[in-house]
């Protein structure tokens, strides 16, 4: 049974600790891929005691494996971007609401009641292409707004220049979340004054345009749009859960979700905090895999919060990851 997203179930320290533990030996008995991986690894069970001990599944077994713990069946698969030199990874989502309740929890825990904003999305390439777990959740936002202005947008940079001013005439609360190359095409050929409005990026130049880090972007996007801070998204087809920054530097995560730090020569080892290759543990994907070793790099800040800096040598380039930060 999929415990339920509340502070309470998911508050930190010895809680989450404790609940992670316990996932961590259901997927290990129940999820064969994760098992060999323990077992490969030389990881004993019964010696698990804290959250950085547990073994981290590498993402790139997404792409070769099938992730599954229990039984085979599942709601649907997210798949991500790919690029045409790189194979797909693929998520069998084995309970779509518990990816649903996960998001907008996660997302009114940061921007507050869903029902009060209007959700507009740029994200051409994304609508292009089929499960994309990034669009299922931006639907379901949009969905649940229920604001007449609402919706996807492809290249219609004018009529969204449009919706905006009306918006921001309306003085109303309005969300402009959207790939980074459709966030600068648009910022660029339209420039605008907001105020009400939120820009957040979710990454991504998907070799549309030259890479640039994101601190660059945020300043290119700051200027178009008269803003003192862009947001930022970190999710991943991988995951079940988003962290959010609202500044450019810091992402932080709800309380389900942690994210630790290992380090680059030595894999196995996790710590809490300090700089190195990024491990997740996102107690959403209690069907799939809690624990992953992510290809991105960065540093994890005292307060668990932590910033992108990059991606491993070697690593393949993410459909939703093309920028250097």
């Amino acid at each position: 049974m999929a415990p339920g997203f509340t502070k309470k179930n998911f508050a930190a320290g010895t809680a989450f600790t404790n609940l992670a533990v316990e996932i961590f030996l259901n997927q290990y008995s129940n999820n064969a891929v994760y098992k060999d991986w323990c077992d490969l690894v030389k990881k004993n069970p019964g010696d698990i005691e804290q959250a950085s001990q547990i073994p981290f599944l590498p993402i790139s077994f997404f792409k070769s494996h099938t992730i599954i713990t229990g039984n085979r069946e599942y709601d649907l698969i997210f798949e991500s971007s790919g690029t045409t030199q790189t194979s797909k990874s693929r998520h069998y989502v084995k309970d779509v609401q518990l990816y649903v309740q996960s998001f907008i929890k996660g997302f009114e825990m940061f921007y507050g009641d869903i029902k009060k904003w209007c959700i507009i999305g740029l994200l051409p390439s994304y609508l292009q292409q089929k499960n994309s777990s990034l669009i299922k959740m931006v639907n379901e936002l949009i969905r649940i707004s229920s604001h007449e202005s609402s919706g996807f947008y492809l290249d219609e940079y004018e009529k969204l220049t449009g919706v905006l001013n009306k918006l921001e005439q309306q003085h109303q609360k309005t969300l402009l979340i959207g790939v980074t190359y459709a966030l600068l095409d648009f910022a660029e050929c339209y420039p605008i004054q907001l105020s009400s409005t939120i820009v957040m990026e979710t990454g991504g130049m998907k070799g549309r345009r030259k890479e640039i880090t994101r601190q660059e972007v945020h300043e290119i996007l700051q200027t178009q749009f008269g803003l003192k801070q862009v947001h930022s998204e970190y999710g991943m087809t991988e995951l079940l859960s988003q962290a959010y920054s609202k500044d450019g530097g810091k992402f932080f995560c709800p309380p389900w979700m942690k994210v630790m730090v290992r380090d680059e020569d030595d894999p196995l080892l996790v710590k809490q905090k300090g700089k190195g290759a990024l491990n997740v543990i996102d107690l959403a994907n209690i069907n799939s895999c809690s624990f992953i070793a992510t290809d991105d790099v960065g540093e994890v800040f005292e307060d668990g919060s932590f910033s992108v800096s990059g991606r491993l040598d070697g690593s393949d380039i993410r459909g939703c990851s093309l920028m250097v930060v």
